[in-house]
């Protein structure tokens, strides 16, 4: 079955790339607002939630494609067809920056997948204030 494409837009309130290229291609970045931990070997990513000595879930995946300050694409290990896509653009009118996220999901999981998405946008504001 295939999958449909979603696309959420936030507008960031913030103007340097400087502070936001990290919080979405590096661990420490995505461990504020996509999962509780993430690592990075080469050009694998661990996510990890929940707290490893209590229930938890972790998902490797493969980078595969890093464009510095601009945008960071990863494809699921376990659902390598389609992958997850962190997009860094300047807003013509606000001059901020506007992060496009590209997901893919199963058509009955869409407003699952919405849920998390807007739960991971507001651990964003609460860790950074963007």
């Amino acid at each position: 079955m295939d999958k449909k494409k979603v696309i959420y837009e936030r507008e960031l309130h913030s103007r340097s790339a400087k502070i936001i290229w990290p919080l979405i291609s590096k661990p420490e970045g995505l461990a504020k607002w996509i999962a509780d931990d993430v690592d990075r070997t080469d050009d694998l990513l661990e996510f990890t939630w929940g707290v490893p000595w209590r229930h938890h879930e972790k998902r490797t995946a493969k980078i595969i494609e890093e464009s510095p300050m601009s945008h960071f694409r990863w494809a699921w290990e376990d659902d390598s067809s389609y992958y997850v896509e962190l997009r860094m653009e300047r807003s013509d009118i606000t001059n901020d920056y506007i992060l496009t996220i590209t997901d893919f999901t199963e058509s009955d999981d869409e407003e699952w997948l919405n849920a998390v998405w807007d739960n991971n946008f507001e651990r964003l504001h609460h860790a950074t204030g963007l």
